[in-house]
């Protein structure tokens, strides 16, 4: 019977032989002394005895044995060799009691090379076996900058607290979404529960993913995993038995292979023309009223965020007057959004606008449970193929700013108060620098975070520099203390003026996609589209514009007017030419808006920091948790 085996087992590996043959590769084991020179194999780190992952195990530590096995490690030697009475004598023991003796193994960028055990591998690979004991070497590669090194330390680094080794990403920072989507803090510990639990949930996923065809996809496990999870939650993948798993896989599929995408978002700039309506449609009979539903996640009265997007609301009722309903739901998030949601689908509404970003993840599962729907969350750079995610170019308004408050400062520095470290955010922070720089070259900009101890804390360190010019938030919030400067202005003791702010027209915003959606632009870009689409309109959509004050000099209002004008038409850009980060890095010239959206990074003439994790109040963790720039993620060491 172990003859039969063998002999299967060696076709095997004479298929991959000629398979590799063919297309170029190299068809025998790799060798890991062949590419890491012996004086860092010498300096590995005895990680003692674990269970690895079999389809890591890819190779031998030495070119000794090497021919002997094909590259899927199935054995190439004749039968009746002393080679193959070895190997059978181990299926034997295999199938009579299990191959109890732990391999040795070299580890390098979580692939393993046998030492000692290439047989044993051979067989339990042949068997289908999903992981094998070993004692591991640790060997760590050289650190080169390369992104395949930079994301093998970060799975270094999780698995110090987790002691997991079969999840793979392929994109930065995934390791640390797991964490957080679990429910545990940057740098906990897994107790060796949470490790089963996770162990049971991913292998139940990876059949699952495998069986829809995920093998012919470029991205990981781990990746596809993650995006399940960022829809269903992990709680769900847990309790779900195998064929619910398959079909939810099924149902988040265009999620999953979004992931391989590179870059997986579509970010568009400016709303094409209005599709010309066809003659047949003007002779159909008219359509019933289109039902939209806004989801908030405080009330107007609170939050000049929501009462924005409610002028919004309000204007897209009367511009289409008889041809839509609304309907505002307000303080989603005090509940289950999720059931909020579900009741403005009951409610009849097709089409859903969700105002904050901490309302995406329940966006993203109603969008997933009900596909013929349109779903917006008001967010930026969120890969997510079910929903689309919309926000103003601000950055564009906040250069403008910068340009006033440098023109107005003289001799004196210059304040900046953000709320959050999140997307769009630092590139409002570093046009407003650049504005500054422009008209006052030798002004700094001292920016402080209101989730770091409170937006009066904050307002404080920077009138105790001394600054009186200090752009503040772009709305007026009401009941949070320290909050009653918006916009730029100027402090002097306990009076505060107003001198320019920037405006969000939201009206404008949800007319433009209302059109959209009404014209089928929507379902034609989804179409033509493999990517996740993000609108990020400005001020030539006429999304975004700026005020200032009758206090403002006449000079400085026409510099205003100019600039604003300059941008309407594409001449002026504030992140063209060379810029230089802090510590006079130079930077990308001409940014693209993918890296204006990732910046991760301040320009040199701003005095400040982005603020790590730990720093940030309740509200800031759960903000930054969905939308925030890496730095801001990441726990301090």
């Amino acid at each position: 019977m172990q003859t039969f085996y063998y002999k299967d087992a060696q076709k095997l590996g004479q298929k991959e032989f000629r398979a590799c043959t063919a297309q170029g590769r190299y068809p025998y084991l790799p060798a890991l002394d062949d590419f890491v020179p012996e004086t860092r194999l010498s300096q590995g780190v005895d990680l003692g005895e674990l269970q690895i992952p079999m389809e890591f195990v890819v190779g031998t530590r030495t070119g000794g044995r090497t021919n002997c096995f094909a590259r899927n490690f199935m054995p190439l030697i004749e039968d009746g060799t002393e080679f193959a009475d070895k190997w059978q004598n181990l299926c034997a023991a295999h199938l009579e009691e299990g191959i109890r003796d732990p391999i040795k193994a070299y580890e390098y960028m979580n692939r393993y090379y046998v030492q000692e055990g290439n047989k044993r591998v051979s067989v339990l690979k042949f068997f289908g076996a999903e992981t094998v004991y070993a004692h591991v070497i640790r060997v760590m590669p050289e650190e080169n900058g390369s992104r395949e090194v930079a994301l093998y330390l970060e799975l270094v680094d999780f698995y110090q607290y987790s002691k997991v080794n079969f999840l793979e990403f392929s994109k930065p920072g995934s390791y640390d979404q797991l964490q957080r989507q679990l429910g545990k803090a940057p740098g906990e510990k897994w107790s060796d529960e949470d490790r089963s639990a996770l162990s049971t949930a991913y292998y139940y996923f990876r059949k699952a993913y495998e069986a829809e065809g995920g093998r012919r996809l470029s991205s990981t496990v781990g990746d596809a995993m993650l995006a399940y999870i960022k829809v269903y939650g992990y709680q769900d993948l847990r309790s779900k038995s195998a064929a619910e798993i398959k079909k939810s896989v099924s149902r988040v599929w265009e999620e999953i292979t979004l992931q391989q995408e590179q870059p997986p978002i579509d970010v568009k700039l400016t709303p094409e023309e209005e599709k010309g309506k066809s003659l047949l449609s003007k002779v159909l009979p008219k359509e019933k009223p289109l039902k939209v539903a806004f989801l908030h996640d405080k009330t107007p009265e609170l939050s000049g965020w929501t009462y924005g997007h409610e002028l919004g609301r309000q204007h897209i009722q009367q511009v289409f007057q008889g041809e839509l309903e609304t309907t505002a739901y307000f303080n989603a998030l005090d509940g289950d959004p999720h059931a909020v949601l579900e009741q403005a689908i009951a409610d009849g509404n097709t089409v859903i606008f969700t105002t904050s970003p901490r309302l995406l993840p329940a966006s993203l599962r109603a969008a997933v449970d009900h596909p013929k729907l349109t779903i917006l969350n008001c967010s930026l750079n969120k890969p997510h193929r079910y929903i689309r995610t919309y926000y103003a170019r601000m950055y564009e308004a906040k250069f403008v700013i910068g340009a006033v408050a440098g023109a107005l400062a003289g001799s004196d520095d210059v304040g900046y108060l953000c709320d959050y470290p999140i997307f769009g955010q630092i590139a409002g922070i570093n046009a407003f620098a650049l504005g500054v720089q422009m008209t006052n070259p030798r002004a700094k900009v001292y920016l402080e975070w209101s989730s770091v101890g409170g937006a009066g804390a904050a307002m404080k360190r920077l009138t105790d520099r001394g600054i009186r010019l200090i752009s503040s938030q772009d709305l007026t919030k009401q009941g949070e203390e320290g909050r009653s400067s918006f916009g730029l202005s100027l402090v002097s003791g306990g009076d505060q003026v107003n001198l320019a702010v920037p405006v969000w027209q939201w009206g404008a915003y949800y007319e433009a996609l209302i059109r959209r959606i009404r014209d089928k632009s929507f379902q034609w870009e989804y179409e033509e589209s493999s990517k996740a689409l993000n609108y990020y309109w400005g001020m030539s959509a006429g999304v975004v514009e700026l005020r200032c004050s009758e206090k403002v000099p006449p000079g400085t209002r026409k510099l205003a007017a100019l600039l604003q004008d300059s941008i309407r038409s594409g001449l002026c850009r504030p992140f063209r030419g060379t810029l230089y980060a802090q510590g006079s890095r130079v930077m990308d010239r001409d940014l693209s808006p993918e890296q204006i959206i990732n910046m991760d990074w301040l320009v040199e003439n701003v005095s400040g920091s982005i603020p790590e994790y730990q720093e940030l109040n309740e509200m800031g963790k759960a903000t930054v948790d969905i939308v925030g720039v890496e730095p801001s993620t990441k726990e301090k060491t």
